[in-house]
């Protein structure tokens, strides 16, 4: 989905762009997580493509864009679903946040999650994605894509109590 600036001008991917210098090499990335809550109380995973792990639906803040906005710009794309309001869940930052990406690119993750439900839409993968379902939290698939796993464990400890 193409974005654009303030003045019309089309924003390019800012990561595709800055890898075409820096190659594989660790990068810090900003990123946006949404754990969306259906009315049973269910987590929304998808499936990733590229390393056929589960996780949430999230990605890359753009440069300029707020992180609430980059969320709800990554939710929608990834399933097609549009959400009511975002509710801060916590920043997620340090060593288990290194991740190497199948093609072997690296980053080290400041993901930023928000807890949230549905306003609308219909669940409809992107193709980054190969299936997608909600999960009972004592349900979650194994498979959790790595940088995840620390906040989805501390997440599924909070609804526990």
């Amino acid at each position: 989905m193409a974005t654009f600036d303030k003045s019309g001008i089309q924003n390019m991917n800012y990561l595709t762009e800055l890898r075409k210098y820096v190659g594989h090499r660790p990068l810090l990335m900003v990123g946006a997580t949404v754990f969306v809550f259906d009315e049973k109380g269910r987590l929304l995973l998808l499936k990733r493509r590229d390393n056929q792990c589960w996780g949430p639906p999230g990605g890359a803040v753009e440069p300029g864009e707020v992180v609430e906005e980059a969320a709800k710009r990554e939710t929608l794309e990834e399933t097609g679903l549009e959400l009511d309001e975002l509710s801060l869940y916590g920043v997620f930052s340090g060593e288990d946040q290194f991740y190497r990406y199948p093609n072997g690119d690296e980053v080290h993750n400041v993901t930023i999650v928000y807890l949230a439900h549905v306003q609308g839409g219909e669940v409809q993968i992107s193709a980054e994605h190969t299936d997608w379902g909600y999960f009972p939290p004592a349900e979650i698939p194994s498979e959790i894509s790595p940088p995840i796993i620390p906040i989805l464990k501390k997440l599924l400890h909070r609804l526990s109590k």
